[in-house]
């Protein structure tokens, strides 16, 4: 009997931690790599930021926090859900780096592929003279 329990608790924790996404931090040249095999990078700066630096070419810009730090995740997720290929791993990129983390970890439990934070975000790609463009 214990031992019945004790397979059917791994079980469940085995099929409970495929349900949740892998989050990995990657830096410049990582996010030109993984843009050539057409993983998206979702730029979630507000427009004014993206007008301020440019953006990184071919990324989808879809905003989170607003100026005073609000913002809706469900809204959010159900805007992205439109604009990529649930289930497929994405990049997502902000001005350091700090808000995609946390927006990683929002989207952990929903999200079931590979979430790659660029770790040093947009300000590290311009430090690195990586090409941008205007949104």
């Amino acid at each position: 009997m214990l031992v019945r329990i004790c397979l059917s608790c791994i079980c469940f924790l085995l099929i409970v931690k495929t349900t949740f996404a892998e989050i990995v931090n990657v830096n410049n040249q990582q996010i030109k790599e993984l843009s050539k095999i057409n993983i998206p990078i979702v730029d979630v700066r507000r427009s004014s930021e993206w007008d301020q630096t440019g953006i990184v070419p071919n990324s989808i810009l879809l905003t989170f926090f607003d100026k005073k730090g609000n913002y809706n995740f469900d809204e959010w997720y159900k805007q992205l859900s439109l604009k990529i290929n649930e289930g497929e791993p994405i990049i997502l990129i902000c001005r350091t780096g700090r808000r995609t983390k946390i927006i990683a970890e929002m989207m952990d439990k929903k999200f079931e592929s590979i979430i790659y934070n660029a770790k040093g975000g947009i300000t590290s790609w311009i430090d690195h003279k990586l090409k941008t463009v205007k949104p």
